[in-house]
C-alpha cells in the first residue's frame, strides 16, 4: 500500500480505520515509495518487462482483479481462469482497499493484467500449517500465470 495508485485516498481511508503508524498491516507510510520493500519492488518492475502480475497477501481465498476503471485486456478472462484452477472467487476489490496496492499501480502504469491473491483463512500471520493447502491451490495459478506471461 505504498505505490504511487491514488495513495492520498489510501491514506485518507487507512488514517479514517485508525491505521495512523507502522504496523503489520494497513499502515500506508508517510508517502509512496518510501519503504525499502516497496521501492525495490517498484525498481525491479521498472527494469522488467512484465505482462502480468500477482501480488500475493493472506486472508480470503479471493483474487483481487481490477483497479478502479482500468480493464486491461483479458484481465477478467485470465482472472476467472485463476479462480477456476484455485477455488478462489473472483471478485473486485472493496472500495476500502482499492488504493497505493502493487497492482493497483501496476494496471495503473501499464495497462496490463494485475491481481492480488488473498491466500489462506483466518487471521494474520496464517499458521504454517495452511502452507501446503495454500501452495495446492496456488500451484495452478502460478504455472498459469507463467505460461501467460510467455506467450
Amino acid at each position: 500500500m505504498q505505490f504511487p495508485a491514488s495513495w492520498d485516498k489510501a491514506k485518507e481511508i487507512k488514517f479514517e480505520q485508525g491505521f495512523t503508524s507502522p504496523a503489520p498491516r494497513d499502515y500506508v507510510g508517510s508517502a509512496p515509495l518510501v519503504a525499502p520493500e516497496a521501492i525495490a519492488l517498484y525498481r525491479f518492475t521498472l527494469a522488467h518487462n512484465f505482462r502480468l502480475i500477482l501480488a500475493y497477501h493472506t486472508q480470503g481465498r479471493v483474487i483481487f482483479w481490477r483497479y478502479l476503471d482500468f480493464l486491461p485486456p483479458a484481465s477478467y478472462y485470465i482472472g476467472e481462469q485463476f479462480a477456476a484452477s484455485s477455488g478462489y472467487e473472483l471478485e473486485d476489490t472493496p472500495f476500502s482497499s482499492s488504493f497505493a496496492g502493487y497492482k493497483d499501480w501496476f494496471i495503473q502504469t501499464y495497462n496490463l493484467p494485475g491481481y492480488t491473491i488473498e491466500c489462506g483463512l483466518g487471521t494474520n500471520p496464517l499458521p504454517i500449517s495452511q502452507f501446503n493447502t495454500i501452495y495446492a491451490e496456488n500451484e495452478g495459478i502460478l504455472v498459469l500465470g507463467a505460461v501467460l506471461a510467455e506467450t
